[in-house]
């Protein structure tokens, strides 16, 4: 199972990043409404969206740290780190059709603790549409490794 393992505590280097791009659909929305249960108008109903401040339908906020979480999970520290906070903020709307960019970047390593503190940016061509900061506790590299 260890091919299956991201970076070890040891592997990691403040600075070091890692990214994860997604073009968010229309079933990408309809099935998050569902899976989550945040069936808000804004986000599933044209008519009613098309009054609010957005003008048209927008992506929730979740799906893109739902983003961040693939980028934690699958890249950097990756498989077998745990995901243990995220501070979040939401800086603009996220539209069907958009590009969404996740990007987590090493901000600070303890060693003692085995914390990984990581900048979490969400980018839609190049606009910051969310950031924030979030911690996962990464395993240290097993003896005869």
């Amino acid at each position: 199972m260890q091919e299956l393992h991201g970076f070890y505590l040891e592997d990691l280097e403040v600075g070091q990043s890692a990214s994860y791009a997604k073009t968010i659909t229309e079933a990408d929305v309809i099935l998050f409404a569902g899976i989550s249960g945040d069936d808000n108008p804004v986000h599933i109903n044209a008519e009613y969206a098309a009054e609010t401040m957005f003008k048209e339908r927008i992506v929730h906020g979740m799906f893109s740290a739902a983003l961040i979480s693939a980028v934690l999970g699958t890249r950097l520290p990756g498989p077998g780190a745990i995901y243990i906070d995220q501070q979040i903020k939401f800086k603009a709307p996220v539209h069907i059709g958009d590009t969404v960019t996740a990007t987590a970047r090493v901000l600070e390593i303890n060693h003692e603790r085995r914390r990984v503190t990581l900048e979490t940016i969400c980018t839609v061509k190049g606009k910051v549409v969310a950031e924030g900061v979030a911690t996962n506790m990464v395993d240290r590299r097993p003896e005869g490794c």
